[in-house]
């Protein structure tokens, strides 16, 4: 039964609220010291009347022993001062006095029941040796005390040699005290306790409820400004610096933010950047049909040359598309990936052998340096369109005369592909930006070669499905380096 209370009372939202925990946090935080405050003071006042009494009983018992030996009260129980005295302080401290002579026996009961009988007590024979003893006796309300009836004898003067005088215990005082108004006392106090216990309960409750409010408060607000944004109310980054908690949440969301909306200003970018792309190649088309058609008996020659041009519009739209659609495949998951153990020395000289022609086009040199022998975990089509991008990249934006390097190396972990030409370079201020999709350093030079802008945004998308990186280092006119870095394997990953 208890265990399903339990559970039930997981499931309850409101366990998992943090006011909540912060409210129980507060509330316990106040309740428990004064619950043992309480407690403590109680136990310390009943513990220090205990000590009281007993003390005041122990001084007037120790004045009636010395009246006893006064008045030889052991011999003779008649002696109405002691007797009266033995009364009063058995009235006074509602208990019960009994008078043990050095054999043991009862010379003397304030209740009248025990006199002439032997006590053995451990008390009592301890006490005849000297040893006084105090027992309290909670379960039923009363103090055991014990106190040595003593005769000092004085030594005599007769002799010259001075000696001390002798203590001799010639009985005992065997005294009961009640302890009810000690009690009595005591649930006094309790109920008044519990009365203010009660109090502070109500306003420890208000306390920590008011502060689990304020507490929590800043998290209200930085929750307000979420929705706010949410809703397109503002696009603000919100500040909630009351604690260093919640500077925190509010610094990673509006991290998020920017980059949420850096990625919508680059979709909307892209979607122009594309809309420009496409429109480009058709309009093209259009304009060249619109003008063949606007003229009579057009030349075959001429018709022949317009009909190239639509022709190389219609290539150019088409790899643009191809271009897109490879993008959008490479965006989806890395559960797409077709991983098999690949030797990328074949797989480079494969790619280089196909792209040799282009480059004897463009009088660029091709040369493949392969360090070691590599087998790699990874997307075969993928990594052959890292290096194709990177070396057909290399050889489009080279000189003449240029060279173009391919250097394959791996250590335990990782492999690495670097692609080194002596093309044109790229300036160092957009190093930053020739991953995006359709940026072009030379804008002019790209149209005259045919790129479309997309192929190092599909290349660093292909690089980053297999979790690796690639850098660019360039000098204006001198050359350009791009370094891919790869994990051997998918435990890498």
């Amino acid at each position: 039964m208890a265990g399903k209370i339990i559970a039930f009372l997981k499931k309850l939202k409101i366990w998992r609220s943090l006011k909540m925990r912060l409210f129980i946090i507060i509330f316990l935080t106040g309740m428990i010291p004064s619950i043992f405050m309480r407690v403590g003071i109680l136990e310390n006042y009943e513990s220090r009347a205990i000590d009281v009494r007993t003390l005041d009983v122990q001084t007037q018992l120790r004045i009636i022993a010395n009246h006893l030996i006064t008045y030889s009260y052991l011999q003779d129980t008649s002696s109405e001062v002691i007797n009266a005295e033995l009364d009063q302080i058995s009235n006074l401290y509602n208990g019960r006095i009994l008078i043990i002579n050095e054999s043991l026996k009862v010379v003397k009961d304030t209740y009248g029941i025990s006199e002439g009988k032997t006590v053995i007590s451990e008390e009592v024979i301890r006490c005849m040796k000297g040893t006084n003893s105090v027992n309290h006796d909670s379960v039923n309300g009363f103090i055991e005390i014990t106190i040595p009836i003593v005769e000092t004898i004085s030594p005599s003067n007769n002799g010259e040699d001075k000696q001390e005088s002798m203590d001799i215990i010639r009985g005992v005082m065997l005294t009961s005290v009640s302890t009810d108004t000690i009690v009595t006392t005591m649930d006094i106090l309790n109920r008044k306790a519990h009365i203010v216990e009660i109090i502070m309960v109500i306003c420890i409750f208000a306390i920590a409820l008011v502060l689990a409010q304020i507490l929590i408060r800043p998290f209200d607000r930085i929750f307000k400004a979420i929705n706010e944004v949410k809703e397109g109310y503002t696009n603000d980054p919100i500040s909630v610096p009351d604690y260093l908690e919640t500077e925190h949440i509010v610094d990673a969301f509006n991290s998020l933010f920017e980059r949420m909306k850096a990625l919508d200003d680059s979709r909307q970018e892209f979607v122009a950047n594309v809309s420009h792309e496409l429109k480009t190649p058709i309009t093209s088309v259009k304009v060249l049909a619109d003008s063949l058609l606007a003229q009579k008996d057009v030349p075959a020659e001429l018709y022949r040359e317009f009909m190239v041009d639509i022709a190389a519009e219609i290539e150019r739209e088409d790899k643009i598309i191809n271009d897109l659609l490879a993008l959008v495949k490479l965006d989806k998951s890395v559960a797409q990936l077709n991983i098999s153990v690949i030797d990328i020395n074949n797989l480079a000289e494969i790619i280089l052998k196909r792209l040799r022609p282009i480059a004897r086009k463009n009088n660029v040199e091709v040369t493949l340096i392969s360090k070691r022998e590599i087998l790699a975990e990874v997307d075969e089509v993928k990594i052959t369109l890292i290096l194709t991008n990177l070396v057909e990249n290399a050889i489009k934006y080279n000189r003449e005369q240029g060279t173009v390097e391919v250097t394959l190396d791996a250590d335990h972990q990782f492999f690495t592909i670097q692609v080194e030409d002596t093309g044109i370079g790229i300036p160092e201020d957009a190093l930053g930006q020739i991953y995006e999709r359709f940026y072009r350093v030379d804008k002019s030079h790209s149209r005259e070669i045919g790129g479309t802008g997309l192929g190092l945004a599909i290349t660093r998308n292909a690089v980053l499905l297999h979790r690796g990186s690639i850098k660019a280092k360039s000098v204006l006119g001198e050359g350009t380096v791009f370094t891919v870095k790869i994990p051997l394997t998918r435990s890498l990953v």
